[in-house]
C-alpha cells in the first residue's frame, strides 16, 4: 500500500470562466498524473457553459462558482483553500503533461533551497495539435525584469506553500500581467526560482484566451509591474524613461536569444510540420 506520507501534499489551483470546452481536459489531466497525494481546486466564475455539468462529474474536486473580481482574485481565493506543501497553477484551458507532478517533487526533494521552479511546455492549438515545443533558460533575473514578455510559464510553474504563508498574494489590480508583477515581487524578496529541464505541461493557444484578447492591456500592465518594482526607472523622466525600456528590451531579448542559441536550445525546439 502506498503511504501518502512520502509524498508531499500538491494543491492545484484552476481559476475558471466559460471554458468548458477545455476543462475537462484539464481535470483527467491532473488524475492522470497518478500522484497519490493531490488536491485540484477550482474556482468558476459564475460559468454559463458546461463547465459546472463538467465539474459535478468528478466528486474529489473542490470547487465554487461564485462571483470574482478577476483571475488573480479566483487565484487568490483558491490559494486560501490550498492544504498542500506545493502549489500549481493550471489555467482551464491547460493541461499536465504524464509525469509532471513527480518530476517536480523529485526536483525539489534534490534542490531543497528552491521555492519556486518552473519546466518547458508544449504550446497546442484549440484542438489540442502540437504547435510547437517550448523549450526555456535557467533562471535570469535580468531577462524576467527587462523581457518584453513573462519568460517563465505559469502553466509549468509550481512554489512552495511558505510564499503564501508568508503573505505572497496576487496583486487584484493585475489582470493580464499577474504572473508577471508576481515573480518580480517574489525575486525581490529573495526567494530563489529554479529550471526544469523538461516538459511538464502545454499551454493552448485559442482565439478565446486572454492573452490573444487583451494582448494590448497585457503590455501596459506588463510596464505597469515593471516601474512598480523599478525605483531606478521611476526616478527618470517619462520621454527618456520610453526609450530606455525599449533599449534595455532589446538588450534583454538579445540575450536570451544567446543563451538559447548557446545552449542549442533551438536545435531542440522545433515545429510539429518538421517531425
Amino acid at each position: 500500500m502506498i503511504n501518502r506520507k512520502n509524498y508531499p501534499k500538491i494543491s492545484i489551483i484552476t481559476p475558471s470562466f466559460n471554458q468548458g470546452n477545455f476543462i475537462e481536459y484539464n481535470i483527467k489531466s491532473v488524475i492522470k498524473q497518478r500522484y497519490p497525494n493531490y488536491e485540484h481546486i477550482i474556482i468558476d466564475n459564475r460559468s454559463t457553459d458546461r463547465t459546472i455539468e463538467t465539474l459535478l462529474k468528478y466528486p474529489h474536486l473542490k470547487w465554487v462558482s461564485e462571483s470574482d473580481k478577476g483571475q488573480s482574485d479566483a487565484l487568490n481565493k483558491g490559494l486560501k483553500k490550498a492544504t498542500g506543501e506545493i502549489i500549481g497553477w493550471l489555467n482551464a484551458d491547460d493541461y499536465y503533461l504524464s509525469g509532471c507532478f513527480h518530476v517536480v517533487v523529485d526536483y525539489l526533494r534534490n534542490n531543497k533551497n528552491s521555492d519556486i521552479v518552473y519546466g518547458d511546455y508544449l504550446l497546442i492549438d484549440v484542438n489540442g495539435n502540437l504547435i510547437q515545443r517550448r523549450k526555456e533558460i535557467n533562471f535570469d533575473n535580468f531577462i524576467l525584469k527587462y523581457l518584453h514578455v513573462c519568460y517563465i510559464p505559469s502553466t509549468s510553474t509550481f512554489f512552495k506553500k511558505k510564499i503564501i504563508e508568508e503573505g505572497n498574494y496576487f496583486n487584484v489590480n493585475y489582470h493580464y500581467a499577474m504572473d508577471y508583477e508576481f515573480f518580480l515581487r517574489l525575486h525581490k524578496k529573495k526567494y530563489r526560482f529554479s529550471h526544469i529541464n523538461q516538459f511538464l505541461s502545454a499551454f493552448r493557444l485559442h482565439d478565446s484566451g486572454k492573452s490573444f484578447l487583451h494582448e494590448k492591456k497585457q503590455k501596459v500592465e506588463h510596464k505597469n509591474a515593471l516601474l512598480l518594482h523599478n525605483d531606478g526607472l521611476n526616478r527618470v523622466h517619462p520621454l527618456f524613461r520610453f526609450y530606455i525600456i525599449l533599449f534595455i528590451q532589446l538588450f534583454a531579448r538579445i540575450k536570451r536569444i544567446f543563451i538559447k542559441g548557446l545552449k542549442g536550445i533551438y536545435l531542440q525546439q522545433w515545429n510539429i510540420r518538421n517531425l
